[in-house]
């Protein structure tokens, strides 16, 4: 018992001193990651098999092969010249205006990450917003931010547009339809809310020249497409794999494995040499990754965010109305701290448990607090959503920076504003 204890205390320990070194950002993320999850080894908190074989402790592999997969064909699309070609499009339905073109970029973003995923969809949008940027000569990291909030609150929206809603998805017995019924609404509510409120945000970067707009009707469009029947054969793919993600729960094939056969099947139709899509890969990304599941997955094993769950199932048992607003709180404010993956895989067992008593009236209101909770508090920092970590590796690799605070400056209010927003929907419909 003592030896448990001190291995649960050192446990979350060694979480809490990575996550400040990660906010404090005086040592590389992707080393404090790698440090924290060889810590959970040393101190017996988690060993190979749980770290890599346990779907339950463990990397989380269908993520990372999921976004290596899409990384791949991403970087393989991105020889075409089909961003450029999409960005100047995207700058000339908005007359050069920034606002405008923001507020395009918000909405395709939205819909593309309900339809897709949301880590798939920024994988898309960051390469071509960063052409848009530099054309209408503002500044990248307003775009990109309002780009990754809008994918965590869109993705929110459906069955595959966000990992968590994945898992709640198979844990509760739900299908498509009841997330686009009874998520989709909300949503859609968020997104008008928070999309000017964006723009407010970042009204200051939001600005250019009147030289600089009249430029953007000069660019040809046409001239960037560097490989016109490698676009058609990529876009072919992609197209597959679109399919794939919507009918993989009918397909009983997971998402990782349909980015897979897609990325492999566009690399033997591509002709290209491994270098050439290879170097779209952010592997950095993908090693933090690793590393953050093995410290979350450790802090499961030991029992430290079960004892967070006993408690809460304790304190609300046979109350549903506090239930429900007890857990889209918790959920939020631990989904910013921990991942939301992880998060929603250990609550899982324990709203089941919750909603086993909640009354047949009130449907399963407690596993849409559960979704709304984790998919928009996935918001408040760099390491809430995969998504985020995606956009975060993607602009240091273009050369721009997004700092922990920078980040948390935007997400916690946009995190706190789509909760208020949450809160009122899930009581009105469902009580």
């Amino acid at each position: 018992m003592y030896t448990y204890t001190v291995t649960l205390s050192l446990a979350i320990a060694i979480f809490v001193l990575a996550y400040v070194l990660i906010a404090s950002e005086k040592i590389s993320r992707i080393a404090i990651a790698l440090g924290g999850a060889a810590a959970m080894f040393v101190i017996g908190a988690t060993d190979a098999d749980k770290a890599f074989f346990s779907h339950e402790t463990g990397i989380d592999w269908d993520v990372i092969f999921l976004l290596l997969g899409m990384m791949i064909i991403v970087g393989v699309i991105h020889k075409t010249g089909l961003f450029e070609f999409l960005a100047i499009k995207a700058i000339k339905k908005a007359d050069g205006s920034p606002k405008k073109a923001l507020i395009f970029l918000i909405i395709f973003v939205a819909i593309a990450s309900a339809i897709l995923d949301n880590v798939t969809t920024i994988l898309l949008a960051v390469p071509m917003t960063i052409i848009v940027c530099r054309q209408l000569n503002v500044k990248v990291i307003p775009f990109l931010l309002s780009e990754v909030f809008a994918s965590n609150i869109g993705g929110a929206a459906t069955l595959v547009g966000d990992p968590p809603n994945i898992i709640i998805a198979s844990r509760a017995g739900l299908s498509f339809n009841d997330f686009l019924i009874h998520m989709a609404p909300l949503v859609i509510l968020a997104m008008v809310v928070v999309t000017p409120l964006m723009v407010w945000m970042f009204r200051k970067e939001l600005v250019n020249t009147i030289e600089d707009r009249a430029r953007v009707h000069e660019l040809d469009e046409f001239s960037y497409l560097k490989n016109p029947d490698l676009m058609k054969k990529s876009l072919a793919v992609l197209s597959l794999v679109v399919v794939g993600f919507l009918a993989h729960s009918v397909i009983h094939t997971e998402p990782s494995v349909i980015a897979l056969l897609g990325a492999g099947l566009l690399i033997a139709i591509s002709g290209l040499k491994p270098v050439d899509y290879v170097q779209d890969v952010e592997w950095g990304t993908l090693v933090f990754f690793a590393g953050l599941f093995v410290m979350v997955g450790a802090l499961v094993n030991v029992g430290a965010l079960q004892m967070l769950s006993d408690y809460l199932a304790a304190q609300v048992d046979g109350k549903p109305e506090l239930a429900t607003g007890v857990l889209l709180v918790l959920s939020a404010i631990v989904s910013g701290i921990v991942d939301n993956i992880p998060y929603v895989a250990t609550m899982s067992p324990v709203v089941a448990d919750l909603s086993a008593v909640v009354p047949a009236e009130h449907g399963n209101v407690l596993w849409w607090s559960l979704a709304f909770g984790s998919d928009f508090g996935g918001n408040a920092t760099i390491i809430g959503a995969s998504a985020n970590v995606v956009a975060v590796g993607l602009a240091a690799k273009a050369g721009y920076k997004i700092s922990f605070w920078q980040f948390a400056k935007y997400g916690i209010p946009i995190t706190i504003i789509s909760i208020a927003i949450a809160a009122p929907y899930l009581f009105l419909r469902y009580f």
